[in-house]
């Protein structure tokens, strides 16, 4: 799931600010409390983007009751997501392009009509479905979109969205569960009685793209490390410690370059 959330208040705070603070403090600065725009955003973020926008029309149109929409369908809305980010400059790889990049998004979308992904075991009770509540006193609400929310006879499914260069394992679905987790948290407050799945559905960026519908454990020992986590986080950017983090994975794909450098402290 790749969204950029609005700026922490004292009533709520997302999961993407609170990553985006253990990252470079003072790209969370920028951000969520100057609320400045970045100059350039990487292609993987665009792309991510509009295959999750199209994924998510798909189970929109099953909520609503609508007919099953195309791979044309899809592709319109994949193209409107990129448009939508037609004032910024995209920095791509080495070997990427626009056009090979809609290739890739052509064969992907094809190949999540072609899986099982789109005949789901439960019922579709909520598709970018807006959660709130609190995780700890010493925090304000977390406030959070799940992808898709799907209800069984006995359970409710909690389920994300991701794009991989290659394909994951079961190992990786536990790894990345964190999120899954506090949204998990959140989501069986409002059906108790229920037992809550967390999944990750995963389609590889590759020539012949793979679906994957992976499931991760609700470990209660690592949900709660992650409040802890998230209040020592919180205890920071109260404290208004803001500072970079240079690192050779994140700063050449930097949005806030030119403002970091000139960074005075």
């Amino acid at each position: 799931m790749i969204t950029v959330a609005p700026p922490p208040t004292r009533d709520y705070l997302s999961y993407s600010a609170v990553r985006a603070f253990q990252g470079c403090p003072l790209k969370y600065r920028f951000r969520y409390i100057d609320g400045l725009p970045e100059d350039c955003v990487s292609s993987s973020l665009v792309f991510g983007s509009a295959i999750h926008a199209a994924v998510e029309f798909f189970f929109s149109q099953q909520l609503a009751g609508e007919e099953e929409p195309s791979l044309d369908e899809l592709l319109d809305v994949y193209q409107q997501s990129w448009r939508d980010r037609s004032e910024q400059e995209v920095r791509f790889g080495k070997t990427e392009t626009a056009d090979s990049l809609h290739q890739l998004a052509d064969r992907m979308l094809t190949a999540f009509l072609a899986s099982d992904l789109t005949k789901q075991e439960g019922r579709i009770i909520g598709v970018e479905e807006e959660l709130r509540g609190e995780l700890s006193p010493e925090l304000p609400d977390l406030l959070g979109r799940v992808d898709l929310l799907l209800e069984t006879d006995d359970s409710v499914i909690v389920q994300d969205f991701k794009t991989s260069r290659s394909a994951w394992n079961d190992y990786q679905a536990e790894d990345q569960s964190e999120q899954l987790l506090l949204y998990g948290e959140l989501a069986r407050r409002l059906v108790p009685g229920k037992q809550v799945r967390l999944q990750f559905a995963v389609i590889t960026k590759a020539k012949t793209p793979k679906v994957q519908l992976l499931e991760a454990s609700f470990d209660e020992s690592k949900l709660d490390r992650t409040k802890r986590v998230f209040e020592n986080v919180w205890s920071a950017i109260q404290s208004g410690h803001f500072y970079p983090s240079p690192s050779p994975m994140q700063c050449p794909g930097c949005g806030y370059r030119n403002q970091c450098a000139a960074w005075l402290g």
